[in-house]
């Protein structure tokens, strides 16, 4: 009985999602990157050990810590002008420095963003917004967000292999 709860509930939750994607086309991709990316950064901050989060692979670039407050400050500004809103700004990169602390900032602004992935729809996608000195469109700005988080999870998965470790998105992998 229970198995078949389950495999009820999740028949149900993809039909649901898939009525979304199949209304909503090119917001639901562009959420589902978003997503995809989130995850492997998330999982990367929290992979990293504390000590190695002021590390540097040269003098001149920021810091494994330095990278995800960078993502996290960001992520505001790219998600605030997508949702219409002052960019709260929180400083994040010059102000934290824990693995604990940037770690947490980094969940509350994917939960900032996620409110602007959530409630994005084609319908919405092509309502301009200001931002980077010309009006762009909402579905751009949170497309370029996820494209500079990728970027800079690229950062991570270097520093990561110079420490030694495997980044989340080629865990599994032979």
């Amino acid at each position: 009985m229970r198995k078949t709860f389950l495999l009820l509930s999740f028949s149900l939750i993809a039909l649901l999602l898939d009525a979304q994607t199949a209304s909503d086309p090119l917001s639901a991709g562009n959420k589902f990157i978003y997503n995809i990316v989130k995850t492997n950064l998330v999982k990367a901050a929290e992979k990293m050990p504390d000590e190695n989060y002021a590390f540097k692979p040269t003098p001149e670039v920021r810091s494994f810590g330095q990278l995800v407050g960078h993502v996290s400050d960001a992520s505001y500004a790219f998600c605030s002008a997508a949702l219409g809103e002052k960019n709260p700004a929180p400083g994040i990169e010059k102000s934290k420095t824990s693995k604990a602390d940037l770690v947490q900032a980094l969940n509350a602004a994917f939960a900032y963003c996620d409110k602007a992935y959530d409630g994005m729809t084609d319908a919405h996608a092509a309502e301009t917004v200001k931002f980077f000195g010309g009006e762009r469109a909402k579905l751009t700005v949170l497309a370029f967000n996820s494209a500079h988080n990728d970027e800079h999870y690229g950062n991570m998965v270097t520093y990561m292999r110079m420490k030694g470790l495997v980044p989340p998105s080629s865990e599994g992998r032979k």
